[in-house]
């Protein structure tokens, strides 16, 4: 093997120096490198300039105003902006996936749009819709419209949506908050988290910016999802007469929800105790229909007027848990058996050989919270009817 160096070997005329030649291979390299440096930029700077160029400010009648930055209409009502990724829609329902997010939780957010993404919606390129109670930073925008793989769209929280009403004692709600900070209940003294709860019982299905869908799938930031998804799930709960779909059950912490079953009871009379499970709602996939039908919009505008979810903690998810108890068929209630999901600190992941031995799930089927002490999954398998392993 000849042991020379490669510019040897390739150029052995004695008449060109050692030094030279490397200078000139150096400049041609260097050159060549540059031309490459200025043909991306040209590209990626003309890609970027047509993206950016689709981004309008809706107002509320849904027409594109001369801005192109998101921010408040002139009448303080929310603004949406919406962004066209240039992907034409393969799914064929009227269905959004929704995420409610700060601008501090971008790289969460980032994630979280990846792991959907890679796993589901790159076949079938739903819309994203986010949401939040202040406007959407630039770059928010510019990065998780660059990973979605659908429309996306941009909306703020109307302040009436995201603020204590008028009826609530806010001296008695401090109390309370101060109480169960003393008491280390779990985001006892967060007025946001308040906000949020209550905001996700009641208003979220019916923004102005969710009006055209009829299903949606609720995305946190910050989630992990282990199992690639080859069906269209908005289409098998339209086929299957399903309203709610979940992945993870599990008893709710008493010292939040005190009152929630007393006050259930006097909206809607009937025997029994309330056990405290519930569907954990930072999943779910629900028919939006339910969600507007005027059983549970009585149901949530009642729990609304006592004033519950700030004078204790009441949660979305046992809200929207005894709400689908008590007006949805227990069959038209799905768990996702198929589906691996972790957020902290509970993950689930599928038991079926075929998952794993096929590649659809990267996940640890021994770290499984469906059998945990604290998992009300084995409840809901006796309610209905399931024999364990055969979802």
């Amino acid at each position: 093997m000849d042991s020379k160096p490669l510019w040897q070997r390739l150029d052995p005329s004695p008449r060109i120096s050692t030094r030279f030649f490397t200078r000139r291979l150096f400049l041609r390299v260097l050159s060549l490198l540059s031309i490459c440096v200025l043909l991306y930029n040209v590209v990626y700077n003309a890609e970027l300039r047509g993206r950016l160029e689709k981004v309008q400010v809706l107002g509320d009648a849904g027409q594109p105003h001369d801005r192109m930055d998101t921010a408040e209409l002139e009448d303080g009502s929310s603004s949406a902006a919406c962004y066209d990724t240039g992907f034409g829609q393969n799914g064929t329902e009227k269905a959004s996936l929704v995420m409610l997010v700060r601008n501090s939780e971008l790289r969460e957010a980032l994630s979280s749009i990846r792991m959907i993404e890679d796993r589901f919606n790159r076949r079938f390129h739903y819309p994203w819709t986010f949401l939040n109670d202040k406007p959407f930073t630039d770059d928010f925008i510019k990065y998780t419209s660059g990973l979605a793989s659908g429309p996306v769209e941009y909306a703020v929280v109307p302040e009436d949506n995201w603020s204590v009403p008028s009826h609530v004692n806010t001296t008695l709600m401090r109390a309370e908050m101060l109480r169960m900070a003393r008491e280390d209940i779990i985001y006892g003294d967060s007025l946001s988290y308040r906000h949020m709860c209550r905001f996700n019982s009641g208003f979220i299905h019916n923004q102005e910016v969710m009006r055209k869908y009829d299903w949606y799938w609720r995305v946190e930031p910050g989630i992990q999802f282990y199992c690639d998804v080859d069906y269209d799930p908005f289409t098998f709960m339209r086929e299957n007469k399903k309203v709610y779909g979940f992945v993870i059950s599990m008893y709710e912490f008493k010292g939040t929800i005190t009152t929630l079953w007393d006050k259930t009871r006097q909206f809607h009379l009937g025997n029994g105790d309330y056990n405290l499970c519930h569907f954990w709602s930072n999943f779910e996939i629900a028919s939006l229909e339910f969600y507007r039908s005027e059983a549970y919009s009585t149901y949530f505008e009642f729990l609304d007027s006592t004033g519950g979810f700030f004078y204790e903690r009441w949660g979305d998810a046992p809200v929207h848990s005894i709400g689908v108890g008590l007006f949805a068929p227990k069959d038209s209630i799905h768990h996702f058996a198929d589906f691996g999901y972790s957020h902290p600190p509970c993950s689930r992941c599928p038991q079926d050989d075929e998952s794993h031995t096929s590649g659809r799930c990267l996940c640890n089927r021994n770290k499984n919270f469906d059998t945990d002490s604290y998992s009300c999954l084995p409840r809901w398998w006796k309610v209905a009817g399931i024999n364990r392993g055969t979802e």
